[in-house]
């Protein structure tokens, strides 16, 4: 049985994404998205030009930092499971986070965003915390039938709708 992250959010969080569970390149790092082919720091760029730094290429401490300044928050939803690999359609046994305990963590948080279809599968748990839930193109480079200009028009118009861009 593997065990996934902790939370990473702020009292100011106002979004919070929500993965499956982390991949064994995340887990190994015990960071989110830690793979390099991963979306999700580039996408996050490329809303939040982040002037002459490059976020992705900075450490995960300054990119967290970063994140939780802008009001975005991660998570996923799944507190553990067994997987072989990284894949979402090997994972075995799940078990979900407690989201309830998300009000308390996240005061000002406004919509949950579910990153992948993996996740979006138990929007009906989310959904019961009373906010808006969007179901996200994953970010994962084996989703290969988005467009990295496509995922990133789809995450900017949520980011817009709760005023994080």
């Amino acid at each position: 049985m593997l065990t996934g992250l902790a939370p990473l959010v702020a009292s100011q969080t106002k979004l919070l994404i929500l993965g499956s569970f982390p991949g064994a390149a995340s887990l190994r790092a015990q960071q989110y998205y830690g793979h390099p082919h991963n979306h999700f720091w580039k996408i996050l760029q490329a809303i939040w030009p982040p002037g002459a730094m490059d976020i992705c290429a900075s450490s995960y401490q300054i990119r967290s930092e970063w994140m939780l300044s802008k009001g975005l928050g991660l998570w996923d939803v799944y507190a553990a499971c067994e997987r072989q690999g990284s894949l979402d359609s090997k994972i075995r046994q799940p078990v979900l986070n407690d989201f309830a305990h998300l009000r308390r963590l996240c005061p000002e948080l406004q919509a949950i965003a579910h990153n992948g279809a993996e996740s979006y599968k138990h929007a009906r748990h989310t959904q019961l915390l009373g906010l808006p839930v969007y179901r996200l193109p994953s970010t994962s480079p084996a989703n290969m039938v988005w467009s990295f200009e496509r995922k990133l028009a789809a995450w900017r118009e949520v980011f817009e709708k709760h005023g994080l861009v």
